[in-house]
């Protein structure tokens, strides 16, 4: 295809070029003949007629090869053009016309009529002999050209075609050892050249990087929560046997009371199961149809008032600041309410008696900031993006209870509205603050009660 381009390119320049010689050789035709008929015109008739019969050119171009002074009823009077061209105008403008001779032969001339003072006509043409000799040396370089042209074009194709077929190749070899299972192998790229191919190459091995690295992600949620499933299912099983054996002994109370356990056992499994799927339906954005304008003051009012009592039950205190309590933001208020409040018992849970939380909101010209920060026992660097993660329990949270699921729901629902969390160290680094970041916040109009960008 580029091939064809390439002599449809060169076609064309070629007929541009025939265009222009033709153009450049009409309008210098016209000043000739032009200037010409303007030495003539001036001559009186006789002497006029002398001139021509003898052809005596003189200052006249030599290109002026047929003259000829026609009657006002355009019968010819001397010259060498023996009839009146057919469809000329006496305008003083340059015609092209075929003339025939008297031996019956044709010829096309470029003509230009004047009238003279006395009602004669005075008629001017060149023949076409110089412009068709520049056409024809045209064609002949066009011709010469065309071919090695052509040639070096098919050849350089051919080349090229062939450099990208092998590098499809080794493509398509690498795809084929993907689909086999080698998930740890990527499409070839080079550092010295970068085209479509290599982009193309780029992204998918970014695709697969990515592909890959939640494969790792299911692989470790799976032994997860095989590893977190074990132990209820396993301390279950054991209560249902002893259950099982008190209950043949006739000790029925006792029985009842093993089987309670092994239903709490159940309900911490499927406590799991439905953090799980929760976590599931929030990252395939499901909810978003639902979303609606939701003020943050009164959602974080809301969390506030709920474990404000909590938080005193346990020796400690939950404060509150914001800097204005008219903020909107676009979401599901009941998951944002979820998201504050595990992030408000994450701190209680995490931070001493006699410790601080602090649940504060912030407005930044188009960004609300939502921030818990407590004076617990913190959170290392190296494990504020693991703790993210589902079922990770870092050895400092090993002796609270839980499954490691809280944050992760957060981090989803976080991420179904476009929020950005991120973790810093407490004031003077001790404890942890959470902080939660919507873009394109808003807060409402004085005028009106309407919603108006931050």
């Amino acid at each position: 295809m580029a091939l064809f381009a390439m002599m449809g390119v060169l076609l064309a320049q070629f007929w541009l070029i025939y265009a222009h010689i033709e153009s450049v050789e009409v309008e210098r035709l016209t000043k000739v003949l032009k200037k010409d008929a303007d030495t003539l015109s001036r001559m009186p008739l006789e002497h006029l007629k002398y001139v021509v019969s003898n052809h005596i050119v003189g200052d006249l171009h030599i290109l002026v090869n047929r003259v000829e002074v026609f009657t006002s009823e355009h019968k010819p009077i001397v010259g060498n053009m023996p009839i009146w061209p057919k469809n000329l105008v006496v305008d003083g403008k340059l015609h092209f016309v075929k003339v025939h001779s008297e031996n019956g032969k044709s010829y096309s001339l470029h003509v230009l009529a004047v009238q003279l003072s006395c009602g004669s006509f005075l008629v001017l043409g060149c023949g076409l002999r110089f412009l068709i000799e520049q056409k024809l040396m045209l064609q002949r370089a066009m011709l010469v050209s065309v071919v090695p042209v052509f040639l070096f074009a098919l050849f350089l194709s051919i080349l090229l075609g062939y450099h990208a077929l092998s590098r499809v190749k080794k493509m398509h070899e690498a795809i084929q050892k993907i689909m086999d299972g080698n998930i740890h192998e990527r499409l070839p790229v080079s550092a010295r050249q970068y085209d479509g191919i290599e982009q193309l190459a780029n992204s998918v091995n970014h695709m697969l990087d990515k592909l890959e690295h939640l494969m790792e992600d299911m692989r470790e949620v799976g032994n997860n929560i095989a590893h977190d499933l074990r132990t209820p299912l396993s301390r279950l099983r054991a209560r249902l046997e002893r259950a099982l054996v008190i209950a043949e002994g006739g000790d029925y109370t006792a029985s009842n009371k093993v089987i309670g356990q092994a239903i709490g056992d159940l309900d911490q499994c499927l406590s799991v199961i439905t953090a799980l799927l929760r976590i599931a339906e929030l990252e395939n954005s499901r909810r978003k149809e639902a979303f609606e304008v939701v003020c943050l003051g009164d959602l974080l009012n809301e969390v506030y008032d709920l474990y404000e009592p909590i938080a005193e039950m346990e020796n400690k205190q939950l404060l509150k600041h914001f800097e204005r309590e008219d903020i909107q933001v676009l979401g599901d208020k009941h998951l944002l309410i979820e998201m504050v409040a595990n992030l408000v018992d994450n701190a209680i849970k995490f931070t001493p008696e006699e410790g601080d939380i602090i649940l504060s909101m912030r407005n930044t010209r188009r960004c609300a900031v939502v921030t818990v920060t407590d004076t617990g026992i913190g959170i290392s660097p190296e494990e504020r993006q693991a703790v993210l993660s589902r079922f990770y329990r870092s050895d400092k949270s090993r002796h609270v209870p839980g499954c490691g699921l809280g944050l992760s729901l957060v981090k989803a629902i976080a991420f179904l509205h476009d929020a950005e969390i991120t973790i810093d160290s407490g004031p003077k680094g001790v404890g942890t603050c959470f902080r939660v970041t919507f873009h394109k916040a808003r807060k409402i109009s004085e005028g009106g009660g309407k919603i108006a960008a931050s």
